[in-house]
């Protein structure tokens, strides 16, 4: 696996902006920077591509929010069920395409957004949060696993779950780093992380760190109600994106 000095370039410039975007909102890093990249390579190289830094952003992200231990109390059954799902996917993705895979969940993203406006609802989730925890928590995963993109499933979960700003921000980040731990082993065990990867994976952490240092202060701005709109148009704009990659 060999990167051109182009690439790199391209990569960097990726990297700060979606870095930006999750220190300023909670969350997007790899859901931008992964079909970004996919666009000049393949989706295992860019999902292994983004993995440490990913990681890495999400558990300052955590600790910027203050209350992890809390945190972790709280969300773990869904974090451990988002852990054995990327589990599954990040297999799947190391000897399959998951090209489909982003399709159908762009198309599922649309029809919930939509969904909004008939007052379509998912009340079983607040009714049976066990099952909803297995439920989207496992989805999640194997999604993440396969394309860098838990972040929507979770979104959708949090929504219906009426989680606050700070508890989307605290359990998708969870949930992304114990997704991505588990990716991150099996990737090693199947020896896909090479000697140029780990280096430029400390160079791009430098990145992550500016932009968190930045974009914190940035969500400081961002009161709760335009918070959960733009979410909401966030979603819709990705969903899109990835209909438009599949296709393209």
């Amino acid at each position: 696996m060999e990167f051109t000095t182009e690439f790199l370039i391209f990569a960097s410039i990726i990297i700060f902006l979606s870095a930006l975007v999750q220190a300023t909102i909670g969350f997007g890093f790899p859901m931008i920077a992964t079909p970004l990249l996919a666009m000049v390579t393949d989706i295992k190289t860019a999902v292994i591509y983004v993995a440490i830094p990913t990681l890495v952003l999400n558990l300052s992200v955590l600790i910027i929010e203050g209350n992890f231990l809390q945190t972790i109390k709280r969300f773990y059954p869904l974090a451990l069920m988002a852990m054995i799902g990327s589990a599954i996917g990040t297999q799947i993705l190391i000897y399959s395409n998951s090209e489909i895979f982003k399709f159908l969940l762009a198309i599922s993203i649309i029809f919930y957004l939509f969904s909004q406006k008939i007052s379509f609802e998912m009340p079983w989730v607040r009714s049976k949060q066990n099952l909803a925890t297995i439920v989207f928590g496992l989805s999640a995963g194997i999604i993440g696993g396969l394309t860098n993109v838990m972040a929507l499933v979770l979104i959708i979960y949090s929504l219906e779950s009426r989680q606050t700003k700070k508890e989307i921000i605290q359990s998708t980040n969870l949930c992304f780093m114990f997704g991505k731990i588990i990716q991150i082993v099996i990737f090693l065990y199947h020896g896909s992380f090479t000697q140029e990867i780990l280096e430029i994976s400390l160079y791009n952490i430098l990145i992550v760190g500016i932009c968190l240092i930045i974009g914190f202060n940035l969500r400081k701005k961002i009161d709760s109600d335009n918070y959960f709109k733009f979410i909401k148009v966030f979603l819709f704009l990705m969903a899109i994106a990835l209909i438009l990659q599949t296709i393209f």
